[in-house]
């Protein structure tokens, strides 16, 4: 998968939202309006004024685009339609004037809604959609049915119907269905829901099916394939211009953008400044804890908490992030490879100016082969203070010769021992170990370093597990819960940074570093 966050749609996207809609807040990924397509989007947006709800400018571009229709055939153009948006951005009355639509538009149609459970679809059938039709300049035009088991409103003069169903295997067995509504995705925890609607659909040219959530959790399987679907599908679009019958908007903020920024909420927030202001969304974040607030309204999948280990300081990591920080002239390298040999990394520690340490991993690729060469490569670059590795034992020992042959060797005589010279190589022993992991504990707890965000690094922290040496403690490759070697690298290079910069830095002039 190419579905990297930072991907961002081309200019001409933007472009046409503000031209047609006069829409500032684009989705970061969207499929875009074809204006030789006619569409029912007009019609849908006149229902929902019908409901009481002026559409905003997001919500016409989606019903535009969503009820498209094939001027070839005269049929929809999008057989699915798939909506990831925050919360509280007029979801749900966009989805009910869809549903009204159709039940007014078309005979005899079979329109089911499902959310999180049947309770809850109850409950939001009853106290908002039927509500806000009888509230409407629509009440008279239906009659509801209320038996249990067989909720509708019946539309009286289409004899169309909305109903309601449960999230299990047997959801949607039934009558041919011509419209399924799957809303608050986030709960469902696998396909059985889109699994019954689809065959339902199979004999009805006009049918489809939507989907609608804010962001979830790890546990979330579905909702996240089909964000993940999605993203693929517009980010091929625009690279091959084929067009999918799949039509997906997702409006969401990056991890690397502060939550505590407006700019970031107006990035994700399309009905900020029409029906949610700013101050509410900064109520919405001094009460929410940091995880939920991202899952509601920046739309970011909420990660479990990382497994628990005392000595590692795993919440204090995201609070270490700089997007901005670089490296100084100041660095050490380090070298580590993974238990079973599949990956290797080079990790840099580097002192900036402002007295903290910027960690990065500056390599990471499959197998050992290509270690060496690139370590020379980057001391040539970079003039490191220090090249670290770990001693027998570690996986990566067994670079160390090959090291030595290429020119990257420890200090060898007594002078040079107490003297080193940029780049050679520290080979460090447990003892080392030792005083570098818990260094690097003091360091995440007191803030003193700085990380850029890069994803190996932050899964090695947030897997990381530990052993006891004695009353210490080391990083243990084998209890750790995701691939360490990242971690273990950049620990590596800030001890090496610390404790052979100022052995080396009398003889070391910095201004002689081209990083």
């Amino acid at each position: 998968m190419t579905t990297s966050p930072i991907w961002t749609a081309p200019t001409e996207f933007g472009e046409q939202l503000r031209e047609l809609y006069g829409l500032e807040c684009a989705p970061w990924w969207g499929t875009p309006r074809r204006p030789d397509f006619p569409t029912l989007g007009g019609k849908a947006a006149k229902v929902m004024q019908r409901l009481g709800f002026e559409p905003m400018p997001w919500q016409r571009y989606v019903l535009d685009v969503a009820l498209e229709l094939d001027p070839d055939t005269g049929v929809f153009a999008h057989r699915e339609v798939g909506l990831s948006v925050p919360r509280q951005q007029g979801k749900t009355q966009q989805i009910l004037a869809v549903m009204v639509h159709r039940i007014m538009a078309w005979e005899r149609q079979n329109v089911t809604y499902a959310a999180q459970n049947r309770t809850m679809a109850k409950k939001r059938w009853e106290d908002e959609f039927l509500a806000t039709l009888d509230g409407s300049s629509l009440f008279g035009k239906y009659r509801p049915r209320k038996t249990t088991g067989n909720e509708a409103i019946i539309w009286g003069s289409t004899r169309s119907l909305l109903g309601i169903t449960s999230n299990t295997e047997k959801a949607g067995h039934g009558p041919p269905l011509d419209l399924g509504i799957i809303d608050e995705a986030f709960a469902a925890e696998d396909d059985r829901l889109e699994q019954a609607f689809s065959p339902a659909m199979l004999t009805k040219p006009m049918a489809q099916l939507w989907w609608a959530s804010a962001g979830g959790t790890d546990r979330s399987v579905w909702l996240n394939k089909k964000r993940e679907a999605g993203r693929e599908l517009i980010q091929q679009m625009w690279a091959t211009g084929h067009r999918p019958r799949v039509a997906y908007f997702e409006w969401f903020a990056p991890d690397h953008l502060p939550r505590d920024q407006p700019s970031t909420w107006r990035t994700a927030l399309p009905a900020l400044g029409h029906t949610v202001s700013e101050d509410i969304i900064r109520a919405e974040l001094e009460k929410l804890d940091p995880g939920e607030f991202d899952r509601a309204y920046l739309n970011r999948t909420r990660k479990a908490a990382p497994p628990s280990d005392p000595n590692v300081p795993k919440t204090a990591w995201p609070g270490l992030a700089e997007e901005r920080s670089r490296p100084g002239p100041e660095l050490a390298l380090a070298v580590d490879v993974s238990q079973d040999r599949s990956t290797s990394t080079i990790g840099l520690a580097s002192l900036r100016a402002d007295g903290r340490v910027h960690l990065e991993v500056v390599d990471r690729r499959p197998g050992t082969a290509w270690v060496v060469p690139a370590v020379v490569r980057r001391r040539q670059l970079h003039d490191p203070v220090a090249v670290a590795i770990s001693a027998s034992g570690s996986p990566a020992s067994s670079l160390i010769d090959d090291l030595v042959a290429a020119g990257v060797r420890a200090p060898q005589t007594a002078d040079e021992k107490e003297h080193p010279l940029p780049g050679h190589l520290v080979v460090m022993r447990t003892g080392d170990m030792v005083e570098a992991c818990g260094q690097m504990a003091d360091a995440m707890n007191q803030g003193t370093v700085a990380h850029i965000e890069q994803t190996p690094l932050t899964a090695a922290v947030n897997g990381a597990m530990t052993r006891r040496v004695g009353d210490a403690w080391v990083l243990d490759r084998t209890r750790s819960l995701a691939e360490v070697s990242p971690f273990v690298a950049v620990v590596q290079a800030r001890w090496a940074l610390l404790a052979r910069g100022p052995m080396v830095r009398a003889d070391y002039d910095v201004l002689d570093s081209i990083y």
